[in-house]
């Protein structure tokens, strides 16, 4: 599947809508991803799972692991299609058996590489960085599934977290547009909302 037909293919399970939505980081914005529901479509799993292949080729690590939770069936689609080990972070500590965030066999020192759905501020896939390194792995990459182009990318690179976006929401409008999918009225509306907000 190619990259548009991938970008119609979420749009058409409803993965990508539009609206007035409040994200994570306060801001109120036009356009939402609910890339959850792409659980529900084996095609289109595993047509994300070869995006974010394709990012990866030129990268080296040892494990791959998805920020908690959308991210998570991402990270095993890719780990069982193209044979690449992950590990697994929990939302929370256990507070009981081992006491672990992260699960799997892995040893300190080894890289691990972060698989994210959207990033906005990038403070989800921080947060997720540091415990990850707090457990003795090293993160220095991670892959987006789409960049909202606000200011999450610069902000991981001061972290020492250099991500590479597989689309970027300028990318994905555009071709919403040309295929007439959305309105001249909400292309118009889209762009204004990318015209005070964004960054790439």
């Amino acid at each position: 599947m190619t990259k548009r037909s991938l970008i119609l293919s979420l749009f058409e399970i409803g993965a990508v809508q539009f609206g007035s939505f409040t994200l994570k980081s306060g801001i109120q914005s036009p356009f939402y991803l609910d890339l959850r529901r792409s659980v529900s479509f084996p095609e289109i799993l595993i047509a994300i799972a070869d995006a974010f292949c394709e990012k990866m080729k030129p990268l080296q690590f040892d494990y791959l692991c998805g920020v908690p939770y959308t991210a998570i069936p991402f990270a095993a689609a890719v780990s069982i299609r193209h044979h690449v080990p992950m590990v697994l972070l929990r939302k929370e500590r256990k507070t009981h058996g081992t006491g672990r965030i992260l699960e799997g066999v892995y040893q300190a020192g080894q890289h691990c590489l972060i698989l994210e759905d959207v990033i906005t501020s990038g403070s989800s896939l921080l947060k997720s960085a540091e415990e990850i390194r707090e457990d003795g792995l090293i993160v220095e990459e991670a892959i987006v599934l789409v960049d909202r182009c606000q200011g999450g990318i610069e902000a991981l690179e001061k972290k020492g977290i250099h991500t590479y976006p597989i689309f970027t929401l300028p990318e994905i409008t555009t071709v919403l547009e040309e295929e007439g999918k959305i309105t001249a009225s909400l292309a118009s509306s889209m762009k204004a909302f990318l015209k005070e907000h964004r960054v790439c």
